[in-house]
């Protein structure tokens, strides 16, 4: 990284701590390229396990890893590729009853990544209120072309029904700030399994989780339906992600115009 950013941006990506929030197909992927481009103190948040319908997407999802905490499995990992860098694995549920668990006020970036609706808002809010640089994303499910991946702050969204969730949300809790998201106005039709033996409906969360807005549906028996994740898909969110934090990093030593930070307010 120092070839191209030069020393001073590589020392501040050591410097740095981020939070990342949510260890799916998204925030997984962006933590691992964070750790790779030289961030050297980043803070993992993810109650669930590793799920066998998680190997398809999520980087610490594998044969082996099923069954253990996704934020540990994605520590180990973390510390083998940088084993200077600080990991501090949370295997907890983010909400507003818990935010001085993660130590957030600590953080110089948040990254959202994740899908149970309240939880995001809880987030979001708080780092809007914390005056904390936070880039989200928006729902990844039922798309397959990573290249209509786009960013935006998120009152300029559009085609995204977690994002019109989210804005709905935050006018609710009159939090009114400005961030940038990474979402997709993609959205393809939703199949049917094609067998019994494939019912992702019959596959246990195992959290408790509430549904998530773009990945459950509930179909006529009144069973919940996981809808499709494409890892090019979610990779591509998570790459992004992290390269909107290397690269407003980059635009403080380099007289480059920053990426929306929170200037709004919650009441």
């Amino acid at each position: 990284m120092t070839l191209i950013t030069g020393d001073e941006v590589a020392e501040a990506l050591t410097k740095s701590r981020v939070i990342v929030v949510g260890l799916g197909g998204v925030g997984s992927w962006c933590a691992e390229a964070l750790v790779r481009s030289g961030i050297g103190n980043i803070s993992i948040v993810d109650f669930d396990t590793v799920c066998v319908t998680n190997i398809n997407r999520q980087i610490q999802a594998t044969s082996k890893s099923v069954g253990r905490l996704k934020a540990e499995a994605l520590q180990e990992r973390l510390k083998e590729i940088n084993p200077s860098c600080e990991v501090a694995a949370f295997p907890d549920f983010f909400s507003n009853d818990a935010v001085e668990l993660f130590d957030i006020s600590g953080a110089d970036y948040i990254i959202d990544a994740i899908d149970v609706l309240k939880s995001k808002l809880d987030l979001i809010e708080t780092a809007l209120t914390m005056k904390k640089r936070i880039f989200s994303s928006m729902g990844m499910a039922l798309r397959l072309d990573p290249t209509l991946i786009r960013t935006a702050d998120i009152w300029k969204t559009q085609g995204c029904s977690l994002a019109r969730l989210v804005r709905q949300g935050l006018r609710k809790r009159k939090c009114y700030g400005r961030f940038t998201t990474v979402y997709s106005p993609e959205r393809l039709p939703r199949r049917e399994p094609s067998s019994p033996d494939n019912d992702p409906s019959q596959v246990s969360a195992g959290s408790g989780a509430e549904p998530r807005p773009e990945a459950l549906v509930k179909v006529p028996t009144g069973k919940k339906v996981i809808n499709g994740s494409a890892v090019t898909v979610t990779a591509t969110a998570g790459m992004i992600l992290a390269s909107l934090v290397i690269r407003d990093i980059y635009a403080r030593f380099n007289d480059k115009p920053a990426f929306h930070h929170p200037d709004g307010h919650c009441e």
